[in-house]
């Protein structure tokens, strides 16, 4: 039987309480025998994020707290053709390892993303959500809890993941400018923050922060602003 091709990375940091939804959802995958191995990169999480990984049969590293490095390590451990980059609060809806085999099947070497939505109800959630679908889709600026898929040859060929604090997502969709797609399967992402801080000023924040990006602010300055997360 041929080895599943799929290894998946997820890069944490105190992120118990999120994690275990997410590693639940990848059953669909491991049904159809995609999931060669998860791998969680963590960042030094202080509950019990590892204890939780080593419980679900997941490889683990650890390493300094910069996502651009954890997903870098991880990435670096991954023995699959394919990388599926996850945010340990991302959770997939039902239906998305059929379009995963897919985009295998038919033997693309394009990476992939997946449709944004909210944990949370009402107008402001699905505007938020709309409008990062839309970026994703006219400008191939998919953020990290988009998810991504992509050919292990082609994550090494354009250099893999930057060893950065923020903008680590958007600095590698850059480089894949043209070899993005998406893909019609649903990925659902925690709105903590955006209710922590209010839907339009966190919005208002995100917009800032990737303008600040493209006019050549370091990310180690926009991270203190931005403030740091699993």
């Amino acid at each position: 039987m041929a080895r599943a091709l799929i290894s998946v990375v997820i890069p944490t940091l105190n992120a118990e309480a999120a994690l275990g939804p997410c590693l639940g959802s990848l059953g669909e995958g491991l049904a159809l025998g995609q999931i060669r191995e998860v791998i969680v990169s963590d960042g030094g999480s202080r509950d019990g994020t590892l204890e939780l990984a080593e419980m679900a049969g997941a490889e683990r590293v650890s390493g300094a707290a910069s996502r651009g490095g954890q997903l870098r390590r991880g990435c670096a451990m991954a023995g699959g053709e394919w990388l599926l980059v996850l945010h340990a609060d991302s959770v997939f809806a039902e239906g998305w390892a059929q379009v995963v085999l897919d985009h295998l099947a038919q033997g693309s070497d394009q990476a992939g993303y997946f449709r944004l939505r909210f944990r949370a109800k009402g107008i402001a959630p699905r505007m938020v959500a709309g409008w990062a679908n839309w970026r994703a889709r006219v400008f191939g600026l998919p953020y990290g809890d988009q998810g991504l898929l992509i050919r292990r040859s082609l994550y090494d060929a354009i250099g893999g993941y930057d060893d950065i604090p923020l903008m680590e997502d958007v600095a590698l969709a850059r480089r894949l400018k043209g070899r993005l797609v998406s893909l019609p399967a649903v990925i659902t992402t925690s709105a903590d923050r955006y209710r922590k801080d209010g839907w339009l000023r966190r919005s208002l924040t995100n917009f800032l922060t990737l303008m600040r990006y493209f006019s050549g602010t370091d990310p180690e300055k926009l991270v203190r602003g931005y403030g740091k997360g699993s």
